[in-house]
């Protein structure tokens, strides 16, 4: 049983490195036919093999293929032992419905193939599996599909056309200037005869020239050959055969890194990944730019983790500290989120194509420096440690013209205690100003006034007892404690009344004076009257609620 001529049981000591390619791009456009066209090892899954697929004509889950080169020149100065590269191909669906799938199935690559119709250029969701692309994947190779359709005439003019139109729409990407290639994966349609593929082999060297060691973690590997593959209602996929390297223990989570397939055969390489079955989530987080709505705290997205798409409720907050102060946290970079900072709630999701800075922008708006988001889910997700999370807004019009792609971030804290609210939660500073606002009532000596409208009669005075506030006329006092039973209470104010508050003052008893109620009325207050400011801040999730000044 062998696979490329490879004994099984020899597979585990090949010196090979994997590398994943998908291919996504608008329905119709050709990914599959393409996928057929370069690969030479097929799984049961690659190439619309199911019914449903061929019923329908598209593609409905993702499709797994691969074909092998020799290890190019530019791999080998990092590791002299690698001999064979392997290209994997995930086909993804194209069509909008389908859209959960393709960002699950595009978080295990490492380049990506953007396959457009050269008769009708970017489309829809070619536009979506951009910002995928952009989210998921260092490198993108455009390629222009279908070029047979072209007149002979005309077809070189249009292909350069279209590739200078793709590399202008491209420049503001991180795809800027990348490799554009023009095949035609299957001459004449589905439905024509067999014939052989135009451009294949300089999609094959463009592939290889754009190869890289992919960044991931390889501890404790092993190779696992299948005999068996089977679903089983309410327990999902079982595969069952033999451990060929390393060893595995019950209750392992593990993740397929790479597979090789023949009729008898599955060998695959997995790798564990420790997981944790959250309520919550803290993650690093940034808004697409091609998303046009707003993102608010308290609303509801859908949040795809790994091949997991569910609803939760999304909170923001941010770090405001000066970029030059602070090193700088990137998605790729950031590992744990840190307890220690006071971060700053946020009622939305803030673009992050503007400076980080602690001044405000045009609009008035604080931008932070970084920003993170606390994810409420409906139920327990399975997440591994330091995944990919991607909030969308998959209820939008599939037929409209508008990205449902939200945001992005890192998970970097898995909450999986059922009372995080009482342990952990508190642990996360993230702090509101309040700023309350009352009047001076009177003057009761030179270090002494009475204010009401601050506080209500019912609020327990004992709260704010201590509390530093500010006059209008520009004294510092604190709150000493309450005056009667209507909501005033008492200020010390340690400087002294200014000759400014004293006359205000002198002139607002004036005017209440012989009206036999020493309380003046709403009516009776100047318009330049003394107002009381209290600022102060409180921590979203202290389940207290106390009230903190500097």
């Amino acid at each position: 049983m062998t696979s490329e001529g490879i004994p099984s049981s020899k597979m585990a000591a090949v010196n090979m490195l994997n590398f994943n390619v998908g291919i996504l791009g608008h329905v119709d456009s050709g990914k599959t036919a393409l996928a057929k066209a370069v690969s030479t090892v097929a799984s049961t899954a690659s190439f619309d093999k199911n019914p449903q697929s061929q019923e329908r004509g598209i593609t409905l889950d993702l499709g797994f293929s691969s074909f092998c080169v020799d290890i190019p020149e530019h791999l080998k100065r990092d590791d002299d032992k690698l001999e064979t590269l392997q290209f994997t191909f995930v086909d993804c669906p194209g069509h909008a419905s389908l859209i959960k799938t393709v960002i699950g199935g595009a978080q295990v690559i490492d380049l990506m193939l953007l396959v457009i119709d050269v008769t009708k250029g970017m489309q829809t969701q070619t536009a979506e599996c951009l910002v995928i692309g952009q989210i998921t994947c260092e490198k993108m190779i455009v390629v222009l599909n279908k070029v047979d359709l072209l007149s002979d005439v005309n077809r070189q003019t249009t292909i350069e056309k279209m590739t200078k139109r793709m590399l202008k729409t491209l420049e503001s990407t991180r795809f800027a200037g990348c490799p554009v290639v023009a095949v035609a994966a299957k001459p004449g349609g589905p439905e024509a005869p067999d014939l052989e593929a135009i451009g294949i082999e300089q999609l094959v060297d463009t592939l290889k020239s754009c190869s890289f060691l992919p960044k991931r973690d390889t501890t404790g590997a092993f190779t696992y050959a299948v005999d068996h593959c089977f679903l089983i209602r309410g327990q999902g996929t079982v595969m069952t055969g033999t451990v060929l390297s390393g060893s595995v223990s019950v209750g392992d989570t593990i993740e397929i890194a790479a597979m090789k397939v023949t009729k008898k055969v599955k060998s695959m390489q997995v790798f564990r990944k420790p997981v944790s079955r959250a309520v919550q989530q803290l993650l690093l987080c940034k808004k697409v730019d091609y998303f046009r709505g707003v993102i608010s705290t308290k609303a509801k997205f859908h949040i795809t983790i790994g091949h997991e798409t569910v609803m939760a409720r999304v909170s923001f907050f941010g770090l405001h500290k000066d970029i030059n102060d602070v090193e700088k946290l990137s998605l790729d970079a950031a590992d744990r989120f840190d307890f220690s900072p006071e971060y700053v709630y946020q009622d939305e999701l803030i673009p992050t194509n503007t400076k980080p800075c602690m001044d405000a922008d045009a609009n008035g708006v604080c931008i932070p420096a970084c920003q993170f988001a606390l994810l409420q889910f409906e139920h327990q997700v399975t997440c591994p440690h330091s995944c990919l999370v991607i909030g969308s807004k998959l209820d939008t019009d599939i037929h409209a013209n508008v990205c449902r792609l939200a945001f992005h971030g890192k998970l970097l804290e898995p909450i999986v205690d059922p009372d995080y609210t009482q342990t952990l939660l508190p642990k996360v500073k993230v702090f509101k100003i309040k700023n309350k606002e009352g009047i001076v009532d009177r003057k009761v000596d030179e270090y002494t006034v009475v204010c009401r409208g601050l506080l209500k009669k019912e609020s327990k005075i004992e709260m704010f007892t201590g509390l530093k506030v500010k006059l209008s006329t520009g004294e510092d006092g604190v709150i000493e404690g309450s005056f009667g039973q209507s909501g005033k209470f008492k200020v010390r104010l340690p400087a002294g009344l200014s000759d400014t508050a004293s006359q205000l003052l002198a002139v607002r008893g004036k005017k209440t004076k012989g009206k036999g109620d020493s309380t003046p009325s709403q009516d009776s207050v100047p318009t330049e009257s003394i107002k009381v400011l209290l600022t102060f801040k409180r921590y979203v999730y202290d389940p207290k609620k106390e009230m903190i000044q500097t």
